[in-house]
């Protein structure tokens, strides 16, 4: 008789075909759970980095939310971030690391299915995590901010100081804040312009053109690619005892036909346009932290205080109004309006009932057509140019006690810069050698990348 072929355990080859057949519908159960199991897993696609002066941003790009837990660790410090289910498929080693408390960036994987991911830290930090939603540019996030206590601002702003000598001769002080930065791309046009790259652009040379005409003094809300909360905005204006608060943007909407350039101040009660209603909208829900800042007011009783917040903020609406309709003239002069008024809305960053406060839309980045101007230097130089020739006409008129431009005023010493409609047959030569100056001067005074005009532009020409 044939014998039957065994294993060394001692069972015959059918005896395995028929557990076999048994198991296979068991077998592929738990394939199928394990299948589930691995597609239930949060996978940790990307990460960036955004160094700031006070804080530094750690995001992880991630396929859904993302349940995790963050804590630090003293001697050495380290912070620990542990995130459930999830699988690392980014790099963190080629991630740039300077200008940042952490000196390494080390995972491992942990409890079989979670993530562990340590920061070594160059000093002790206090860490706060959320999870931010898809927008334009990027999927599900979770977002770590290092917040660096040594270099942390204060929690209350500083008063501003009232110059008590009529004949003081400080600078006024502008505050630009560029919009949006970091993981914030702010508005992305057609043509994959972020509104973030626009408007830092525009606020440095505008910075540029305050910081070069005397009596003024101008200071940047943030100086790079870096998120700062609607709040921190106004408190570093507050730091600076700034005599205006100028927020430039570049916003879109939903359809690509809007366009032109608009002025904004706040409003206590509604928006003036529909439009203005969307856009304050779209840009209070930049702010990922919240909150907003206000004049502190502890030592007055809740009549007397409530009473002298009304009548401040009554006071920077309308001087906001003012200085509103000066910057709005001069950019009609090199851009097309989307208003011809100043218009009103309840935008966040404005509300400060301590000083001027204007939102300039250099145009919509969502219009092709204005998207490729925004992009080129000539043209971001015009909308500074015009912006910084507002500021000065609105102080020219009505300068802040204790400032050179209101000493100069009062001397009757103050140069004003004239205005001058090119006419048919016109050079920038010949109106160069008419007014005493140079084609370099009044190129450099308006921002023009040639010396070529057209028949009614209109440009400044510097006082001699």
């Amino acid at each position: 008789m044939r014998q039957i072929k065994r294993d060394v355990a001692g069972v015959t080859m059918m005896e395995q075909a028929g557990v076999l057949r048994a198991l296979m519908p068991l077998w592929l159960a738990a394939l199928c759970l394990f299948s589930l199991g691995a597609q239930a897993a949060t996978s940790i696609d990307g990460a960036r980095i955004w160094p700031a002066p006070d804080h530094t941003r750690l995001v992880f790009d991630t396929g859904g939310p993302a349940r995790h837990t963050v804590f630090a660790l003293p001697n050495p410090a380290r912070l620990v971030i542990d995130i459930q289910n999830a699988q690392l498929r980014a790099d963190l080693s080629r991630l740039d690391l300077t200008n940042s408390p952490v000196q390494r960036i080390r995972s491992a994987v942990r409890n079989g299915n979670d993530l562990r991911v340590v920061l070594d830290l160059k000093e002790d930090v206090n860490p706060r995590s959320f999870l931010l939603e898809p927008n334009q540019q990027y999927g599900h996030r979770l977002v770590i901010d290092l917040v660096q206590e040594g270099r942390r601002r204060p929690t209350e702003p500083a008063r501003p100081v009232i110059q008590e000598d009529p004949d003081g001769k400080r600078d006024i002080v502008v505050v630009i804040d560029p919009g949006h930065g970091g993981e914030d791309p702010g508005a992305i046009g057609p043509g994959g312009t972020r509104e973030k790259d626009v408007v830092l652009s525009i606020a440095q040379r505008l910075e540029a053109l305050l910081n070069a005409q005397p009596g003024y003094a101008a200071r940047l809300t943030r100086t790079n690619d870096y998120f700062v909360d609607l709040r921190g905005r106004t408190m570093r204006a507050r730091q600076h005892n700034a005599d205006l608060f100028v927020s430039i943007h570049a916003d879109a909407f939903r359809t690509p036909q809007p366009r032109g350039a608009s002025v904004f101040a706040l409003s206590q009660r509604g928006a003036t346009s529909e439009m203005a209603r969307w856009l304050a909208a779209s840009e209070n829900r930049s702010d990922l932290i919240g909150g907003v800042g206000g004049v502190t007011l502890n030592d007055k009783d809740d009549v007397l205080a409530g009473v002298l917040l009304d009548l401040s903020m009554t006071a920077s609406v309308n001087a906001s109004l003012g200085v509103g309709e000066h910057v709005l003239q001069r950019l009609g002069g090199v851009a097309k309006l989307h208003k011809s008024n100043v218009e009103q809305a309840n935008f966040a960053v404005l509300r400060s009932p301590d000083m001027p406060s204007i939102l300039v839309e250099a145009g919509f980045i969502s219009n092709p057509q204005e998207e490729r101007l925004l992009r080129t230097a000539a043209y971001q130089n015009q909308i500074a140019r015009s912006v910084f020739d507002g500021i000065l006409s609105y102080f020219a008129n009505t300068p802040p006690a204790g400032t050179l431009i209101a000493y100069q005023r009062r001397q009757g010493t103050l140069a004003a810069a004239t205005e001058y409609r090119i006419q048919r047959g016109d050079t920038l030569s010949a109106v160069a050698r008419r007014n005493q100056t140079t084609v370099r001067e009044i190129m450099q005074y308006n921002g023009l990348s040639n010396d070529r005009v057209q028949v009614g532009q209109t440009i400044r020409i510097p006082a001699s």
